[in-house]
């Protein structure tokens, strides 16, 4: 099992070197009723992250260096499907406690990645320690993938930026 589910036994906590091999003929055919929709999906995706970015933009968040957001770096490059916020992931200060808070609240979040790639058991031959990609471990204490999808609605967005306010706001 573990060579494909990409060498993981725990979620994200690779062990082997593995793939994603999980594709089968039931689900090659829900694809194919699916895939006629994927860009509507998509353009709404992006419309749900335009909304959170004006929203955390309100908020003072950005401001006050509280929150980052993803980059879309094709944003203003004149391309139609320049993202397609699979996940709106932010980078937070106190991560660990915000993503406490907002599980009280209701927002379900995640963490994607709590370990970096040089720091997985499975590369540990390469001889890589703490410390030698300090961008990465930054990144991997700091980021949160908020909910998003086509369905969200602007007053769910509201709710969570307004939660993730009051987080901040307690000093």
């Amino acid at each position: 099992m573990k060579l494909r589910v990409h060498g993981e036994r725990r979620r994200y906590f690779y062990e082997a070197i593995g793939g994603n091999f999980r594709l089968d003929a039931l689900q090659a055919g829900v694809l194919r009723v699916k895939l006629p929709y994927l860009e509507l999906w998509q353009e709404k995706r992006r419309e749900v992250a335009a909304r959170y970015e004006t929203l955390f933009e309100q908020s003072g968040l950005i401001e006050r260096k509280m929150v980052s957001l993803p980059q879309a770096v094709y944003k203003n490059r004149g391309l139609k499907n320049y993202h397609t916020y699979h996940q709106f992931v932010i980078r937070a200060r106190k991560r660990n406690e915000l993503q406490a808070f907002l599980q009280e609240k209701g927002v379900e979040t995640f963490i994607f990645y709590p370990r970096p790639l040089h720091r997985q058991k499975c590369f540990a031959y390469l001889g890589y320690k703490e410390g030698d990609f300090p961008e990465a471990e930054r990144a991997a204490r700091e980021v949160l993938a908020l909910p998003i999808y086509p369905e969200l609605t602007p007053e769910q967005q509201v709710y969570i930026v307004d939660c993730i306010k009051e987080f901040f706001s307690q000093g």
